[in-house]
């Protein structure tokens, strides 16, 4: 892929695709960890989650769904044992979502794998271009605040 063949966006489509590489790997080591039925959509619930929980509405918000469809993917994680609702401590009427032990063992294990993709990256690379590209990204994302963009770590549907 050179910059002709791009139309100059190359930078934004390997950025992309370097995700994509990540989390292809992790759900398929996280399969293998007993965690099949976790799709990438969910890992971002998870984080809305951590770490004292949410209710759907918050979800919903958070991930930019219908209120409908954060309460069926709460209810399918759920089903899988990963999160319960109980209860809200402050509004009687509400339920909060909070993750189970299993749920809480999906995001060490997430931690854990993407630890080892970096670290085999860093070897591919080496650590001082590693650093490199963490710190030119950081200050991407930070120019980006600056200018008033959100930087959110959530799903863009």
């Amino acid at each position: 892929m050179d910059e002709r063949s791009s139309g100059g966006y190359e930078l934004t489509v390997l950025m992309s695709l370097g995700f994509r590489v990540a989390i292809d790997e992790l759900h398929r080591q996280l399969a293998s960890s007993g965690f099949e039925d976790v799709r990438p959509a969910h890992g971002f619930v998870f984080q809305r989650l951590a770490p004292h929980g949410a209710t759907g509405n918050e979800i919903a918000e958070h991930m930019g769904i219908t209120k409908q469809a954060a309460s069926q993917m709460i209810d399918h994680l759920e089903e899988h044992g990963y999160v319960k609702r109980h209860s809200h401590p402050r509004d009687g009427r509400g339920k909060i979502v909070v993750l189970t032990e299993r749920g809480w063992g999906c995001i060490q294990a997430t931690e854990r794998i993407f630890s080892g993709i970096e670290r085999r990256w860093t070897d591919l690379l080496g650590r001082e271009r590693m650093d490199a590209l963490r710190a030119d990204l950081r200050r991407l994302i930070q120019a980006a605040a600056e200018e008033g963009h959100p930087v959110h770590f959530r799903p863009v549907w």
